[in-house]
């Protein structure tokens, strides 16, 4: 089996692989083609927009996509930056600039309202007429400050009271063990494998 990853972020491209790589699947990305579009997101909702993703990749590629949509939900921000996630600061904005916007919105909110949610939603489109959607979410705090580390979009600020860190100060498996992509790609991995298995029966 051949799949594309339906995205030309890097970032994702990485978390994406560090959990599918070992299946017996041949993942793709951007660079296995001479082009490759960059689908617009014009959902209003995360399920809209990883359907719209992973649909447009496979007509292209004539291959099985797969195309997340994440957002964060801030509680005190009645639920924002939500699908807008990744334009919160404006378009054509870098992961500063959508964090410092989130910090400066919370201002003086105190911690215990700054509660918010990861969510992912993966959707596969098999090429076929047919798709498979799953989900993840996470629960946690936003920081009061842009912490250092690895990571990208709102991991400096999104904080995981269980782990004690922050998205950026995590290694990416221990990102992975408990992202909310981590959770989404966990179950494309159930996908994955019981199609590869009904296929061979």
């Amino acid at each position: 089996m051949q799949l594309v990853l339906a995205t030309n972020n890097r970032d994702k491209i990485r978390e994406m692989k560090n959990i599918l790589d070992d299946l017996p699947v041949t993942i793709m990305t951007r660079d296995d083609f001479l082009e490759f579009p960059d689908v617009e997101e014009t959902g209003d909702t995360l399920e809209e927009n990883a359907r719209l993703k992973a649909t447009a990749i496979a007509e292209f590629c004539g291959l099985p996509a797969l195309a997340d949509d994440s957002g964060l939900c801030v509680d005190a921000l009645n639920g924002a930056p939500g699908v807008y996630s990744s334009r919160y600061a404006g378009e054509d904005v870098t992961y500063e600039d959508n964090n410092r916007k989130l910090l400066s919105d919370l201002e003086g909110v105190p911690r215990e309202k700054r509660t918010a949610k990861f969510q992912c939603v993966i959707t596969i489109d098999w090429d076929n007429g047919e798709t498979d959607t799953v989900m993840g979410e996470v629960d946690g705090l936003i920081a009061d400050e842009i912490t250092p580390g690895g990571g990208f979009g709102y991991d400096p600020v999104f904080f995981h009271p269980p782990s004690g860190k922050t998205f950026s100060e995590m290694t990416l498996d221990e990102k992975n063990a408990i992202s909310h992509r981590g959770l989404a790609l966990q179950k494309v991995r159930d996908v994955i494998i019981n199609r590869l298995n009904n296929s061979r029966s």
